[in-house]
């Protein structure tokens, strides 16, 4: 019976279980991505986020323990340079498993899974995502004000620069004004004497 054991037995002794959590352990953190069954992909991120935790803290005898797990020397030595200098501010969650479709032969699901920071397509496509993004929020408090400031400025400048060139301008403009009127009485004038003589 298995009374609360929790954990996927995989159809596997305990030997032949440990020893293939290990490979594929070892290949994941040298490959950075392993296409398996996703029953072997859940127990595998229970196997190896553990590791990398203990990666962080970079001692002999946290290599020594990850060693015990992995039995790769290769593996070790890139877990510690490599992988736990990019996940060293993330708190946990260094694997992504995605779902890939049925197996033809025995219908198995499958799946991708992966360490989360050496994906780096995923990775450009959220900075894009976070640089686009715009925060609507209803309380604007101190950035709506300083915002309103910031118009009122731009709006003020342009008007007291126009009112600054039509003064500039303002005797040019009297002068032609008295130039055109003073012509229009002149022909005015002109008509009204030409009118007078019709008649007579």
């Amino acid at each position: 019976m298995r009374h609360n054991k929790k954990f996927n037995h995989l159809g596997r002794k305990s030997a032949h279980r440990q020893a293939m959590l290990s490979n594929m352990a070892s290949s994941l953190i040298e490959y950075k991505r392993i296409t398996t069954t996703v029953a072997k992909a859940k127990a595998l991120r229970m196997y190896v986020e553990p590791l990398i935790t203990k990666a962080k803290n970079d001692t002999t005898h946290s290599r020594r323990v990850v060693f015990s797990y992995l039995q790769s020397k290769e593996a070790v030595s890139e877990l510690f340079r490599e992988v736990a200098e990019k996940v060293g501010d993330r708190p946990g969650g260094y694997t992504r498993i995605l779902k890939t479709g049925n197996r033809l032969g025995d219908n198995a699901e499958m799946c991708i899974i992966e360490l989360v920071d050496f994906n780096e397509a995923m990775l450009a496509a959220k900075e894009d995502a976070s640089k686009t993004k715009k925060r609507r929020s209803r309380r604007g408090g101190a950035k709506k004000e300083e915002a309103a400031a910031l118009v009122a400025e731009t709006k003020a400048a342009p008007k007291a620069e126009v009112v600054a060139e039509t003064k500039a301008e303002e005797p040019e403009v009297v002068a032609e004004t008295a130039e055109e009127t003073a012509a229009e009485a002149e022909s005015t004038e002109e008509v009204s004497d030409e009118e007078e003589k019709k008649e007579e």
